[in-house]
């Protein structure tokens, strides 16, 4: 079964907590604060992998957590950190945050990989917190949280040449002949209901791959037919070859070129200005020959034009020399997408954040959010070190500028506090 696109769950393991002991031991005076560290929890990592060709695994599935890393114990013994969580998908997908439809990645080549979710660090333990003023610390930190988000994964096949053109016009008869793949042939529309890739071989030294795309029709680029879920598999092709069906009479044949020009302008501009030669299929068929003839004419040269006929071979040993000769002078597929900015709308200082939602204060800073979320708030000291770190930060004039006012909610990652005055 083809899947191209699918929406997960991600999540880093959080890290372990680091805690709070004092060595006591017999002939050890003073023997001080003992509390290890926490371990790192584990990121979850998107591999690509290039003998995968579809999504369906994580249809599925879709939520995946990695492990937490361990807690800190007595002694100085610090937490073990967390593995990794790798999952495979399939080269050509590209990765965006399912919320602001950010880019994170465009994975393309085999064994290239991009942390989606990172774990988060160990907490401190106490003996971390020995200082000249406080030799006897009674804190530690609890471990940070992983990241989580949702993202969509889009799968865009990889391929130098694609085969587009109207259903029953020869894409797939036509990628059986010069390749080893084996698409399913019939005389009805839509024979081809997922992308198809083959390897041709031109000569001893060029090869390139083939990618058959379902068939277009008029307003393919709107959802109709099964053209608008298809076209991103040929955004990534250098070459596109229009198979056009000659046997028909003149006005259809141009008719049918056009259509499909359309969809392709309509869909991506890019994708219409893209080289471009026609396989004007069917030649064996009465009428074939008529056909290119009146193709070449119309045409005036402005595209390349090769007679062919798919069932019996006819022709297709020029088509593939010529493709092969074009890939060699094109340059490289299109570029990796760059990641695209989230837009921010709301009151920023300082890279902190700052969302107003009626009484409650949404604060957005992720050294700041860390921070929080590795204080153990009912520790008096830890707590007193926080506020003295946010006033550090600047968090409390961000809060002033912003509006806040006594008894408003100040929501700073998972936990909400009540703002109030010094006294």
């Amino acid at each position: 079964m083809f899947y191209d696109e699918v929406k997960i769950y991600v999540k880093g393991g959080d890290g372990g907590n680091g805690i709070v002991a004092f060595r006591r031991e017999k002939y050890v005076p003073r023997g001080g604060p003992s509390g290890g560290d926490g371990g790192r929890g584990g990121s979850v990592i998107l591999e690509a992998d290039a003998s995968l060709t579809t999504l369906v695994d994580f249809r599925y599935r879709s939520h995946y957590r990695a492990e937490r890393g361990q807690h800190g114990q007595g002694k100085n013994k610090h937490g073990r950190s967390a593995a990794d969580l790798l999952l495979r998908v399939p080269a050509g997908v590209v990765v965006r945050e399912a919320e602001t439809g950010q880019v994170l990645a465009d994975l393309v080549r085999d064994g290239q990989q991009v942390v989606v979710a990172a774990g988060g660090r160990g907490g401190r333990g106490n003996a971390r917190f020995v200082s000249a003023t406080d030799r006897a610390p009674t804190f530690a930190e609890k471990g940070a949280p992983g990241e989580e988000r949702w993202l969509i994964l889009e799968l865009k096949l990889l391929a130098d040449v694609g085969l587009v053109g109207l259903p029953n016009a020869g894409k797939s008869t036509l990628l059986a002949r010069i390749s080893a793949a084996r698409p399913k042939i019939a005389d009805y529309p839509f024979t081809t209901l997922t992308p198809v890739l083959g390897v041709v071989r031109a000569d001893e030294t060029r090869s390139f791959v083939v990618a058959d795309i379902p068939g277009l029709i008029e307003g393919a680029h709107q959802g109709a037919g099964l053209g608008l879920k298809f076209l991103r598999h040929i955004e990534r092709t250098r070459v596109l070859v229009h198979v056009l069906d000659v046997s028909l009479p003149a006005e259809e044949i141009l008719s049918n070129w056009t259509t499909v020009n359309n969809e392709l302008e309509q869909y991506n501009p890019e994708l219409a200005r893209r080289s471009q030669v026609i396989a004007a299929n069917k030649i064996d068929i009465p009428g074939g020959e008529a056909g290119v003839a009146s193709l070449q004419e119309r045409l005036n040269d402005s595209c390349p034009i090769f007679p062919i006929a798919a069932a019996t071979g006819a022709g297709i040993e020029p088509l593939i020399y010529h493709l092969a000769t074009m890939l060699a002078s094109l340059p490289p597929p299109p570029p990796l997408l760059e990641p695209t900015a989230a837009k921010v709308t709301t009151y920023d200082r300082e890279g902190i954040t700052i969302t107003r939602e009626d009484r409650v204060f949404l604060v957005k800073n992720r050294e700041i959010e860390r921070r929080v979320a590795m204080t153990y708030l009912d520790n008096e000291e830890a707590v007193r070190r926080l506020q003295v770190y946010l006033q550090e930060k600047g968090l409390e004039d961000a809060l002033r500028q912003a509006g806040v006012f006594p008894g408003a909610s100040v929501k700073i990652g998972k936990y909400e506090f009540e703002y109030k005055e010094e006294e």
